[in-house]
């Protein structure tokens, strides 16, 4: 019986040792700091490859496919330029002015110029506590963020733009509008992140702010040669739709990934980005039907982008049904622009990059502040007051300030660049084409 006594005692106190080792493991986690999870860390590296194959092919073969053959390869040099100029900049200066930890509001500061005090070891933050990210990989991620904005600018002023005119401008525009539009709806620190409105992927950061500077260009530009007279159709609605594919499989990375977490709420801003696309499509199809009498490709492909683009702010907040809704919303809206109003005002964007990204991104980022009522299937307001009317104000209001720093602060970079070395190439230059004229090779041979 004592022998029986003993082992019973034993066992017990093994089963309280063993019971207690869980909570020994979580306080020696805790101990040890914020935890990186490996799939975290894979999903964010897939997301930052996406993105890029957003911009080369994606853009490059979704716009080059709209332009006339003589100007192909002039698309394709631009978004490829450009991409790689921008990628430079955000590690010596970008980073640090978006996200370099700084207290301005408009801001991140100097604190991480050339990547200062960035390493392997060194981390950044996601939505959950105590889960971080290596700090690379956010760097990357953002880069590419940083790098197709820029590049949905040139098709505003496609087949006209003098080249090293429009480098001089993106690397500007990144500087004095991008980066600090970054800041601001993005960091911690930012006025309209902190004002409570809900980006989730960038519809200000991104297609707000290219769609305003593009229609602002246009402006100071002008219109191509023989606008109105000469015929300006796709010359391949192959590559047209061919990039637009590419743009919807890349935009996963683009709008999954901004949860920086591979977590419910990624898969959340999944399945929208699937269904709020085909209700886009299904919706620019049926307008056109009904105004045009035939539904073509280039409204499919149109549809497309502007449901990717309306959804982007939205993804990570909104129900599938909402979701949808704002895809069915957004093309007649965009279909307007790109058809009655771009006539009415006369102002040639070349690929509809205002009446698509710009005035989708406004639809987007207002209905971000609706569709995230609980009662809609959405996950909820941020804003303090915790009510529909206080959300939309702070929507509207981070809308009106991205189009007024990107409008301003545009324009004064256009006439800058025009003043030091020109925007456009010359009118025999552009008969000719930008292929032969500013690249001396052709996209296609007979």
């Amino acid at each position: 019986m004592p022998k029986l006594q003993k082992f019973l005692g034993f066992g017990a106190a093994a089963s309280a040792v063993l019971l207690a080792i869980p909570a020994l493991a979580q306080d020696s986690a805790a101990a040890a700091g914020p935890i990186i999870e490996k799939g975290d860390v894979a999903w964010m590296m897939t997301s930052s490859l996406l993105v890029l194959f957003m911009i080369v092919p994606g853009l490059a073969l979704f716009y080059g496919g709209l332009v006339r053959t003589k100007n192909m390869l002039s698309v394709l040099m631009q978004c490829t330029l450009i991409t790689a100029m921008v990628m430079i900049i955000w590690i010596f200066w970008g980073y640090s002015m978006a996200f370099g930890g700084g207290t301005s509001p408009f801001w991140g500061g100097f604190g991480k110029l050339f990547l200062a005090g960035v390493s392997m070891d060194s981390t950044a933050a996601t939505f959950t506590d105590g889960v971080v990210l290596p700090e690379y990989v956010f760097i990357a991620f953002q880069m590419t963020f940083a790098a197709i904005t820029p590049a949905l600018i040139v098709g505003a002023f496609a087949e006209r733009i003098k080249f090293s005119g429009l480098m001089l401008f993106i690397a500007l525009w990144v500087t004095f509008i991008y980066f600090p539009i970054a800041h601001m709806v993005w960091d911690g620190a930012g006025l309209i992140f902190n004002m409570g409105a809900i980006d989730f992927a960038g519809g200000t950061v991104v297609h707000i702010n290219a769609g305003i500077a593009a229609l602002v260009a246009t402006l100071v530009i002008g219109p191509r040669v023989g606008l109105g007279k000469d015929m300006m159709a796709p010359h391949s609605m192959t590559l047209t739709m061919v990039g637009a594919a590419m743009l919807w499989v890349g935009w996963f990375g683009f709008n999954a990934g901004s949860n920086l977490e591979a977590t419910s709420n990624a898969t959340l801003a999944m399945i929208n980005t699937f269904v709020a696309t085909a209700g886009a499509i299904v919706s620019w199809s049926i307008v056109e039907g009904l105004t045009r009498g035939k539904a073509s490709g280039l409204g499919a492909a149109s549809g497309m982008v502007a449901g990717l683009v309306a959804i982007t702010p939205a993804c990570g907040t909104t129900g599938p049904v909402g979701a949808i809704v704002l895809g069915l919303i957004v093309s007649p809206v965009c279909f307007f622009f790109v058809t009655s109003v771009k006539k009415m005002f006369k102002y040639d964007d070349s690929l509809d990059v205002f009446g698509v990204h710009g005035i989708g991104g406004i639809v987007g980022a207002i209905g971000t502040g609706i569709l995230c009522a609980p009662s809609l299937g959405g996950t909820g307001f941020v804003v303090e007051a915790g009510t529909m009317g206080a959300q939309v104000a702070a929507q509207v209001k981070g809308v009106l300030i991205t189009i007024a720093w990107s409008g301003v602060g545009s324009l004064v970079l256009l006439y800058i660049v025009k003043a030091i070395i020109g925007l456009r190439v010359s009118e025999e230059d552009e008969r000719q084409g930008l292929d032969l004229t500013t690249h001396g090779e052709s996209a296609y041979h007979n």
